[in-house]
């Protein structure tokens, strides 16, 4: 019996048949099998999503430092929100000196509120903000309650709008929509599009200019990114959204080129600023040292200028020299080792490429709230059904802006270039993992356990909410949102600082020290 048969065979018919859709034992790799993802988890099994708020504002919008975000609901949404990813961020020119990211702003609903209605409350918050911060832009998101009690926060921020002649945006992305944080990532895209990217007329300073999409700065990982694209002569205009603002995001349609690295979570907008702007977006990943060259060798092939493609080779060079040795000491202390990745966006992807530079096999991933394509690639897009929880998320009409749309090849020049590079696609992440190879799709707190005992990795990347579960029984275990407390990990010093990590995790004796609950069972070894 296979460790996938082994265990579904654990749950209840009625489990067994929504699982085992969710849960593949890779046989083809070339050609994937298909998979269940997006769709609801069963009510009473422990999941590791979050909710749509939890995608909107935690993920999405929550690191823009210049954007004062209220959210409009009970303070244990706010505080949920709060810093609790580390996306990193500092006051500068591109924010006008402001940086409300260390804050947390909440009209803090109480019951009384509930019943007659927020929306005054909400306006007083408003107030107070403006009063104490005068922000450039105010964005209002939702939880559960408001949209149950009907309060309009698009119609407070029109009203906003009128009032100080600030830009101000609301999201009505309540927890309960969708199904997970995946469809507040694509209301997020769909506010910032209609009514930011766009807005600005500052072209960029540089002949090579880029957009970074799904990047948030966690533990430093946008400013090394940003580093290294500074040293091959590529100006960044905005990032989304780590240490990103509203001023630079409202320039970003002018930028050259998109590069995608987190797909699941801003794929919405490369594709809209595509057909409006005409803008190529390529998908990308600073993580992992392979991946850092081939993704700067890309970027200089897309722009087909020879004197960029050589200062990218010289800066590769460089880079590589500089962490040669401390390379080559921990891929001395890792290779051989296992490992199972679960996080979200593309991140359990690129961190398997990472971990294949220090010599170690991934043999279980999966993602917390992914779409079919972000595991089988784009190509399936055609073939997966919308339900009624995907259209409950409002798809945005996009047309060609005739003045600013531009393209920088002809349609013959574009397909002769995708023969080379990948170009508006992503391959997902299943074609790079092995034969026999574990895949789940929204994953719980059962099936890590029985991950752990039927697999043994040396390590396991994942969350905080099973971090310490993971530990209990033996295996180290690396918080793969947000670094516990450590990062970057993007790029070449990052690849070096998660190698040291990872290191210091697979050698603590600790771990060896704790006894697993299965092997302390009444009557003895199990």
């Amino acid at each position: 019996m296979s460790v996938r048969e082994d265990l579904l065979a654990k749950y209840s018919s009625k489990v067994y048949k929504n699982r085992e859709k969710h849960m593949l034992q890779l046989e083809d790799v070339t050609n994937p099998q298909e998979i269940a993802a997006n769709k609801r988890a069963i009510p009473g099994v422990m999941t590791a999503r979050g909710c749509c708020y939890a995608g909107c504002k935690g993920v999405v919008l929550g690191p823009l430092k210049d954007v004062c975000i209220i959210v409009h609901g009970a303070i244990g949404c706010s505080f949920y929100t709060w810093s609790t990813r580390r996306n990193k961020s500092k006051a500068d020119e591109s924010s006008k000196g402001q940086n409300f990211v260390p804050y947390c702003f909440s009209t803090d609903m109480q019951e009384s509120d509930i019943i007659f209605g927020g929306e005054k409350k909400l306006e007083k918050a408003i107030d107070e903000a403006m009063e104490l911060f005068q922000p450039n832009c105010i964005m209002i998101c939702s939880t559960c309650p408001i949209g149950l009690i009907g309060d309009d926060v698009h119609a407070v921020a029109k009203r906003t709008e009128d009032k100080y002649g600030i830009t101000a945006i609301g999201y009505s992305c309540e927890g309960y929509k969708g199904v997970s944080q995946s469809a507040g990532h694509h209301i997020a895209n769909n506010g910032l599009m209609l009514h930011v990217i766009g807005t600005g007329d500052t072209p960029p300073k540089k002949k090579f200019s880029v957009n970074i999409l799904g990047e948030y700065n966690i533990g430093g990982d946008g400013w090394e990114e940003e580093r290294i694209l500074k040293r091959c002569g590529i100006e960044v205009v905005s990032i989304f959204t780590g240490d990103g603002s509203y001023e630079a995001l409202k320039n970003a349609h002018l930028a050259g080129l998109n590069l995608v690295h987190c797909h699941r979570s801003i794929n919405y907008i490369a594709e809209m600023m595509k057909t409006k702007y005409g803008i190529d977006w390529l998908k990308v990943n600073f993580v992992g040292i392979g991946a850092t060259c081939k993704t700067l060798r890309e970027i200089a092939k897309y722009f087909k200028d020879p004197e960029l493609i050589q200062r990218v080779e010289e800066v590769i060079a460089d880079e590589l020299a500089t962490i040669h040795d401390e390379f080559d000491y921990y891929k001395s202390k890792l290779t051989g080792k296992t490992a199972a990745v679960f996080s979200g966006g593309s991140r359990s992807h690129h961190y398997q490429l990472l971990l294949k530079d220090f010599g170690m096999k991934t043999i279980a991933a999966g993602y917390e709230f992914a779409h079919r394509d972000d595991y089988e690639g784009r190509r399936v897009l055609p073939s997966i059904k919308e339900d009624a929880d995907s259209r409950n998320i409002e798809t945005l009409t996009i047309e060609k802006d005739p003045k600013r749309y531009k393209t920088l090849y002809t349609k013959e020049e574009m397909e002769q270039l995708k023969k080379e590079i990948e170009i508006d696609t992503y391959d997902g992440m299943i074609p790079e993992m092995s034969k026999e190879d574990l895949v789940v799709d929204d994953y719980n707190y059962f099936e890590t356990d029985e991950l752990v005992k039927k697999i043994k990795p040396d390590v396991f990347f994942s969350g905080i909410k099973d971090k310490y579960a993971i530990q209990k029984v033996g295996v180290p275990s690396r918080q793969i949102h947000s670094y516990d407390y450590s990062g970057p990990y993007t790029g070449f010093k990052g690849a070096i600082i998660f190698g040291r990590d990872v290191t210091m995790a697979v050698y603590t004796n600790a771990w060896g020290l704790v006894t697993p609950p299965w092997k302390s069972i009444s009557g003895g070894n199990q």
